[in-house]
């Protein structure tokens, strides 16, 4: 098992911010993030995306309905797949063609 290595954007972000979720995510499992933390992340009832979020693809700024602007904590990749970590444990999967879910992770 190999962890995905994560990126911190925020001064004031430690990995500890992340909890458990990089357990979840493993570089030698080739299958996507959602499926990883489907199997993964049972205590939490699974990968469960919301629907509504907007995620500026180039800046991973996020946005649910009348909440404000998100910015990105952690960033990583896996494979093609760009993961942003939001307060609140929010958790963005970014395909490379843009589309995407944003699930809590917590």
């Amino acid at each position: 098992m190999s962890m995905v290595p994560w990126t911190i954007l925020h001064p004031r972000m430690t990995m500890e911010h992340l909890g458990i979720l990089p357990s979840f995510l493993w570089t030698t499992d080739l299958r996507p993030a959602a499926e990883q933390i489907n199997e993964r992340y049972q205590h939490g009832g699974g990968w469960n995306p919301m629907e509504g979020w907007k995620v500026d693809r180039v800046t991973g700024v996020a946005q649910y309905p009348e909440d404000p602007l998100l910015q990105p904590l952690a960033v990583a990749m896996l494979g093609a797949e760009r993961l942003y970590f939001y307060d609140g444990s929010w958790l963005c999967i970014m395909q490379p063609d843009g589309s995407f879910e944003v699930g809590r992770v917590d």
